[in-house]
């Protein structure tokens, strides 16, 4: 076994779908991040296990074919991106490889396995973003993203996965705070007043919500807000949210509008949406849009009643509210549900109805009510949906369950419980909204499987 600061000869034979390249020396698995299958490196051993070991590239004696030279300062330290250094054709392959091994591997299924769709903006696609920010140890303002792992802000002015004018509102706001002698979070001494900085737009509207998160409400909140609007029209909506908590968690419970509306609308697949600034929306709206089309192929919503589980603000269900007899939308996030309300009567589908709970408990009580799905759609957050939510969606005899995930891993394992329930998993294909990062969607086809 190899010792910490010991420095060794390795090749890269693999990635995890946590973006590290795998290799092996005298036995010993070593994962180093920011390497790609190909490259012999000279590796520093940081972090010794008893079955494995981490290292960090000392030298690239021979570089993968697949690497290519970053175009980001701060790639590497900023805690996004993790496929800068390799070419968009590699970082495809390897998305499909984390698909196709969490669902072989993990949950031991064996779908058919469809090609993986590639974005269509490698950069600039990202309509959503969170700025944290900080008094540093020297009393400045810090502002952009926290290092991996960590709750260290490595300054950035601007992100290629974001739009510019993103950069340029934060900025602003930062320039402006301190005019007005608004002060920035310590995290450590839990004072000071401004905390994050969210920024939201429209992809095809182009509205843009800007939710400052800060610890107390300030009278300089007002004029701050009066100033931005009036360096940046596009600007519709700012909100003061309130999180007096010394927690991890960005949002609090209570907001202000400080200007405009509390909500900004956007299009998709053709329909009108109302997004409050704590509502899911896909961050990737026009590779949304593809991800939404292939599940509506799979659905074959005409004339079904559809059921659809963490609906967000009601997005997948109401793109196919048109066709579909029913549809039934489940979310555990009050605002979202408010925004679902609002944008089934933007787009006049007085077919759909939306319930706020928990999708274990909300299932329960369509299941008591009798209730029975043609399909069940399922878009849930990265830890996949519980045994109780599974085992209802059994209980409602859908014929087809389409499911929408970020994670293969977890998707894996509850298509293993619904294979394991009835259902086969049919098809699987990834669709890349998330470029040069790990995540990646995948829509998958279950149906009946009868007696196969």
């Amino acid at each position: 076994m190899f010792s910490k600061n010991d420095i060794i000869d390795l090749e890269i034979t693999g990635l995890t779908n946590e973006g590290c390249g795998v290799g092996k020396a005298d036995g010993i698995v070593v994962f180093v991040p920011f390497s790609a299958v190909g490259d012999k490196l000279r590796c520093r051993i940081v972090k010794v296990n008893r079955s494995h070991c981490y290292g960090k590239i000392e030298e690239i004696l021979t570089p993968s074919p697949d690497r290519i030279t970053p175009d980001c300062i701060v790639f590497g330290k900023c805690g996004g991106c993790d496929f800068r250094h390799i070419s968009y054709e590699a970082e495809l392959r390897a998305k499909d490889m984390f698909i196709r091994d969490a669902f072989t591997r993990i949950g031991g299924i064996t779908p058919e396995f469809l090609p993986i769709v590639p974005n269509c903006n490698e950069n600039g696609y990202r309509n959503k973003a969170q700025y944290p920010v900080r008094k540093s140890d020297n009393g400045e303002t810090q502002c952009g993203f926290f290092a991996g792992r960590s709750h260290r802000i490595i300054p950035c002015e601007s992100c290629k996965l974001e739009p510019q004018i993103f950069g340029d509102i934060k900025r602003f706001i930062l320039d402006t705070a301190k005019e007005y002698k608004i002060s920035a979070y310590n995290e450590e001494e839990h004072n000071g007043v401004l905390r994050h900085i969210c920024i939201r737009k429209g992809h095809y509207t182009n509205e843009i919500c800007v939710t400052l998160v800060v610890r107390r409400i300030v009278p300089q909140l007002k004029p701050l807000a009066s100033s931005l609007v009036k360096k940046f029209p596009d600007i519709k909506s700012i909100t003061a949210n309130l999180n007096k908590d010394k927690t991890n968690v960005i949002y609090g419970e209570e907001s202000q509008v400080l200007f405009g509306k509390a909500a900004i609308t956007d299009t998709m697949c053709e329909k009108s949406f109302s997004v409050s600034p704590t509502s899911f929306y896909q961050v990737n709206t026009p590779m949304a849009e593809v991800l939404y089309k292939k599940a509506a192929e799979l659905a074959e919503p005409d004339g079904k009643t559809i059921i659809d589980l963490y609906c967000g603000a009601g997005t997948i269900g109401l793109t196919m509210a048109d066709r579909a007899r029913s549809i039934i939308g489940v979310e555990i996030v009050e605002s979202a549900i408010v925004n679902a309300k609002e944008n089934a009567t933007l787009n006049n589908a007085g077919n759909a109805r939306f319930i706020c709970g928990d999708a274990g408990e909300a299932t329960d009580i369509l299941v008591s009510e009798g209730i029975r799905a043609d399909v069940v759609i399922v878009d849930p957050a990265r830890k996949g949906c519980d045994e109780r939510t599974l085992s209802n969606i059994v209980k409602f005899s859908p014929e087809k369950i389409v499911m929408v995930s970020c994670n293969a891993v977890t998707a894996a394992r509850d298509c293993a419980f619904l294979e394991r329930n009835g259902y086969k998993c049919r098809t699987v294909q990834g669709v890349d909204l998330f470029s040069r990062t790990t995540h990646v969607e995948a829509v998958i086809l279950l149906s009946k499987a009868y007696s196969e």
